[in-house]
């Protein structure tokens, strides 16, 4: 769990890249996958939250045989990052065009007050 704070960043990718490490998943996925979960993070503090707080956003990966397992939850009003269009051309967006292209399986709901994103995503 990580607290919706910008200086969460940094934690954050060393969380994935020690999950990367452990799981043998090769370095540019683990860099592309930094760049949605980065980019999710992001706009869940600076959208969904307005800024730093201490609203709490889980992330949970599991390395399967085929694919790895993303799910993202946060406490933010609901967004479904899946529907909306990426506006090519200017800053931000990168994350969701990438987890619309990575990911093989996407799925999203907004359950018991929180936003849940789950991808998977082939090794």
């Amino acid at each position: 769990m990580f607290l919706a704070r910008r200086a969460e960043l940094r934690p954050l990718s060393a969380f994935l890249e020690a999950f990367c490490g452990e799981a043998g998943v090769d370095r540019s996925r683990c860099l592309r996958l930094n760049v949605v979960l980065e980019e999710l993070f992001v706009n869940t503090v600076s959208h969904g939250h307005r800024g730093d707080c201490d609203a709490p956003v889980w992330i949970t990966l599991e390395a399967g045989p085929q694919a790895l397992q993303v799910t993202y939850e946060d406490t933010a009003p609901p967004f479904n990052p899946l529907v909306h269009p990426v506006q090519t051309g200017k800053i931000g967006g990168l994350g969701v065009l990438l987890a619309r292209e990575l990911a093989t399986a996407r799925e999203y709901a907004y359950l018991f007050g929180r936003n849940r994103l789950r991808l998977a995503v082939l090794r």
